[in-house]
Parts: C-alpha cells; sequence; structure tokens
C-alpha cells in the first residue's frame, strides 16, 4: 500500500467572495464514498494531546480543519507522511488500515470528520504491534 496514493490531500470547492468564504461537498468525484457519520473535535486543551493513535479496518474518512490547524501523521506500517492541516477547503483522505495521530492542535482548533461507516468498535485497532501484524 502506497500511502502517498492511499492517504492524500483533497481540495475541496470554495466559493469565496466579499462576503466571505463558502466550502460545499456534494459532488461524488470529491467524496469518494457515502457518508454515513459525521463528527468533529473541539476544545483540545493544549497542543500537547494526542487524538486519534488508531486505524480501521474498512472505514474511509475525510478530515477538515474547519477552524485553526493540527497535523496528522499517517502511517501504513512502512511509510509514515505529516500533513498540516489549516485551511477549511482542504481536507485529509485516510483509507483503511491507516494509522494515524492527530497532533499540534492551535487554539480554537476544531476537526471535522467525513466518514463512511457508522460507528463500529470492531472496526477499531488500537494498538499498534496489531496494527503492524495485520499491515504484513
Amino acid at each position: 500500500m502506497e500511502i502517498n496514493d492511499s492517504c492524500k490531500l483533497i481540495e475541496l470547492p470554495d466559493f469565496s467572495d466579499a462576503r466571505g468564504g463558502l466550502v460545499v461537498i456534494e459532488k461524488p468525484e470529491i467524496i469518494q464514498f457515502q457518508i454515513n457519520r459525521v463528527y468533529y473535535f473541539y476544545n483540545t486543551p493544549n497542543s500537547h494531546i494526542i487524538r486519534g493513535e488508531h486505524a480501521h479496518l474498512k472505514l474511509k474518512q475525510i478530515i477538515i480543519a474547519i477552524s485553526g490547524s493540527f497535523d496528522i501523521e499517517v502511517d501504513d506500517g512502512e511509510k509514515r507522511n505529516f500533513h498540516h492541516l489549516n485551511s477549511p477547503n482542504c481536507g485529509l483522505y485516510i483509507c483503511p488500515m491507516t494509522w494515524r495521530k492527530i497532533t499540534n492542535f492551535s487554539n480554537g482548533a476544531v476537526g471535522l470528520v467525513l466518514a463512511s461507516e457508522k460507528y463500529d468498535a470492531k472496526d477499531y485497532i488500537s494498538n499498534y504491534d496489531e496494527f503492524l501484524n495485520l499491515t504484513k
């Protein structure tokens, strides 16, 4: 699995003008999965907090920094890439079997997550060694 091909930044259509910004997510070619769950994280108390630290067996996600910024480390078991998200018109697509770790939250950061599946505890891999064994 090639991380550069699997986890990629997606430019979202931005209709900004003098009134402000407007991002619309409606075309299937932008989000190539059906969205079955939407959630967001916010009020992270400081930049040293770590969120994520897991992978999913089948869930696909797009994570967007709606406000502020944060870093996402993605890992396919062989390679790691780092992404700094700081724009509401850019999202990071994360495919199944990708370990993610979200850090370095700015004050007021809000992350929006578009997910392909409803919550299922059985879909989570929360142990990094188990994740590495499954990627072999």
